[in-house]
This record gives C-alpha cells, sequence and structure tokens, in this order.
C-alpha cells in the first residue's frame, strides 16, 4: 500500500521573546535523516508587521516553508499554489550571494514582480500576459530585461523542484532590451585631466586609477596594498565591494593582473606616503570608519561636483571613465584581444558592443577624412567646378 503524503499547513501561535517582543511562531513536521517524523518551528515574523494570523500566513517566510515542507505532498485537495510562494522561496534559498546582484534583484522583485504576481496561481502564469505586462512598464528596456531574465531564473527554481513541467518565461520577449537610452559618455584625454586637479585626496587618486585602468568603482574601493606588485609593476584585482559590503569580483573573467605605468605607480608611491593605515591595509580607508569609502558618495558628493567646475556637465560618473577608457584605447590602436583583456571581459562582444557605441573624436576624425577625400575641390577647377563635384556626391 502507497501511503501518501498530507498536506501541511502548519500551525501559528504568538509567542513572547525575552526582549518582550511577540513573535510569530510556526509549527510543521519533517521528516529526519533517519525516517522519523519529528516537530519544527520557526519564527517567522512579528506581530508588529503581521497582526493577524492571515497576514502572516501570506506572508514571504510561511510561503516559502509551506512550498518546501510539502514538496512531496499528494496534490489532489492541496491548495493552489500561487507564483508569490515560489518567489518566497527562491528569495529564502536561491538568491545569488554577491551582494550588488542580490540587491538588484530583491530591488525588481519587491517593486515589480511581487505587486502584479504574487498572488497569481502559478498555472496562470501565461508567456503573452507576461510579456503585455512588461510592455506596460515605464522603464527602459534593457530594465524589462533583466525583469524578464530574473522571472526565467525563478520558473528554472520551480522546473527543479518539480512544480513546473515548463518555463512560460523562455517565450515572453523584450524589444530592444540590449539597447540603451542613453548614449554613455566619453571624455577626451583633455577633459578628464582636467578632473583630477578639482579633487581633494585621495579621491583624486582614486579618479587617476580608473582614468588609466578602467577598473570598475568596486574594484577600487576594496584594493589593498598586498595587491600591488612594485616589482612587476602590476596590480591585481581580486574584489569587489558595494555600499561597504565586499564580494568577489563580478566574473571570473575580471579577477586578473592588470599592468602599472610607472606614471601611474609614482601617483601611487605619493599615496602611500600619506594614506590612512589599517590593520587590512586598505589602499583607501576613510579615517572615521576604517573601512573603504563608499563609491556613490564619492560619485555624488566630489566627481559630479568637479564635472561641473570643469565645464563637463553634472552627468559624469565613475562609469564614464570606463567608457572613456575603453575609447582611448581604440585611439591606442590596441588590437580587439589586448582591449578585452585590459577591460577584463569575457566576450569581446561586451568590449565592442557595450563600450564601443560612444561618439569619439577618433570616430570624428576617421569620418572628416573621408569627407575631406570626396568634397574636396578639385584641383583642376577648369574641367569640373566645386558645384559639380557636390553634385555628383548627391548622385
Amino acid at each position: 500500500m502507497i501511503t501518501r503524503t498530507r498536506y501541511q499547513y502548519g500551525s501559528l501561535q504568538p509567542k513572547a521573546r525575552t526582549s518582550g517582543e511577540m513573535m510569530w511562531e510556526f509549527r510543521y513536521y519533517e521528516i529526519d535523516s533517519q525516517g522519523e517524523r519529528q516537530r519544527r518551528t520557526a519564527t517567522v515574523g512579528s506581530l508588529a508587521d503581521y497582526p493577524t494570523e492571515s497576514a502572516v500566513r501570506k506572508s514571504p517566510e510561511v510561503q516559502a516553508l509551506l512550498l518546501r515542507i510539502n514538496s512531496e505532498a499528494a496534490k489532489p485537495g492541496a491548495p493552489a499554489l500561487t507564483f508569490g510562494a515560489v518567489l518566497a522561496r527562491y528569495e529564502k534559498e536561491e538568491m545569488p550571494e554577491r551582494y550588488s546582484t542580490s540587491s538588484s534583484y530583491k530591488s525588481n522583485i519587491k517593486m515589480h514582480i511581487r505587486p502584479r504576481w504574487a498572488e497569481t496561481p502559478l498555472a496562470a502564469m501565461k508567456s503573452l500576459a507576461v510579456e503585455d505586462w512588461l510592455k506596460s512598464l515605464s522603464l527602459a528596456p534593457k530594465t524589462k530585461s533583466h525583469i524578464r531574465s530574473l522571472m526565467h531564473t525563478i520558473f528554472q527554481c520551480a522546473r527543479r523542484w518539480e512544480l513546473v513541467e515548463k518555463n512560460p518565461i523562455e517565450l515572453v520577449r523584450v524589444r530592444g532590451g540590449s539597447k540603451r537610452l542613453l548614449t554613455p559618455r566619453v571624455l577626451t584625454p583633455e577633459q578628464f585631466c582636467s578632473l583630477p586637479p578639482l579633487l581633494q585626496e585621495p579621491y583624486r587618486t582614486q579618479v587617476w586609477i580608473a582614468g588609466c585602468l578602467g577598473l570598475r568603482a568596486s574594484e577600487i574601493m576594496p584594493l589593498k596594498w598586498s595587491d600591488l606588485d612594485f616589482e612587476d609593476r602590476t596590480i591585481l584585482v581580486q574584489r569587489s565591494m558595494v555600499h561597504g559590503r565586499g564580494s568577489d569580483v563580478k566574473t571570473e573573467y575580471s579577477r586578473d593582473r592588470v599592468p602599472l605605468d610607472p606614471a601611474l605607480l609614482e601617483i601611487l608611491l605619493a599615496h602611500r606616503e600619506r594614506y590612512h593605515r589599517t590593520e587590512e591595509d586598505w589602499l583607501f580607508a576613510n579615517p572615521e570608519t576604517d573601512r573603504p569609502y563608499h563609491q556613490d558618495t564619492i560619485q555624488q558628493n566630489h566627481i559630479r561636483e568637479a564635472g561641473k567646475d570643469a565645464g563637463l556637465g553634472d552627468g559624469i560618473g565613475w562609469h564614464t571613465f570606463r567608457h572613456s577608457y575603453r575609447s582611448w584605447l581604440d585611439d591606442t590602436g590596441a588590437p580587439t584581444t589586448v582591449q578585452k583583456e585590459l577591460m577584463r571581459h569575457a566576450s569581446i562582444q561586451t568590449t565592442m558592443n557595450v563600450y564601443g557605441k560612444a561618439m569619439t573624436d577618433s570616430k570624428r576624425r576617421a569620418h572628416s577624412k573621408v569627407v575631406e577625400l570626396i568634397l574636396k575641390p578639385r584641383k583642376n577647377p577648369e574641367s569640373e567646378s566645386g558645384d559639380h563635384a557636390v553634385a555628383a556626391v548627391g548622385a
């Protein structure tokens, strides 16, 4: 005889903590490694956040627990599974560890996905409905593409949990999902060099590093002196930090040694004479916290102000330097394979497509040379007038 696993709803009751705060305690059964049924408890929220049992049962914490403990329950009689329950389990068990990635995912779930789809039965999630919803959002195409990719990832988890057979997001399209609404700003070398003198230390040295190496701001802030090899004249990029939270670099290709020109090395040696020393040996530690600076604050309060003072407008930021660095590599005539390695990209397409579309001076100079060839006055004005030459081009 086959014994069916019964669907568990669990039980909830308020319980006081030692601090006096009233919390909801969720009780359920779980089969242990010996096959024995064991009673479990989990704290799932406070009464302040969830005043009623009905409210706490709809919480992500309870939804995730119910989905996990009922993964082997018989289907007949079980309540309709909602996408909100899948979302809750994904957040609890599958959220990426990298802070910048997880914070972006959590924001998209909170602001867009959960408000629209949390109450929708999983079986009712249809490709066309999701596609129409994405079209209706007042967001950049690239942001819509990120949301679509996240929903696809969540449904892949649902497939692995054997909750669905197909992923409906596979058929969802986002037109122009790889396109930017604004062309990235690129500075000329002269424009860039006007910025550092307007900045105080250590922001000046940080900007020199960004311009000369093309590093991301999240890679500059957590640099340590042990990352520098003065003899070999290289620096190892091996960690990232966003909002004071450290993690690994963006991709495996981002972790690499990059060359240090003697001129940049001089700037770093001068910085070493005055930097704030810490046990972790950070290059750029805030004296008030002994921790690396937050790049967003530097961009907002210092770099953008320097951009205005230099007459460059208010849109200058950390990523402006990375895009400019890619443009300057073009101007040097560096082969694309070398550019890919210096940018530390996994794919040459990223180097060329994402960082290679700005209107640079080199493009303008090349264009002007072509125009000069076809529109310049003829050497023999008697045989063909300048007007005829222009007319010939139009033809």
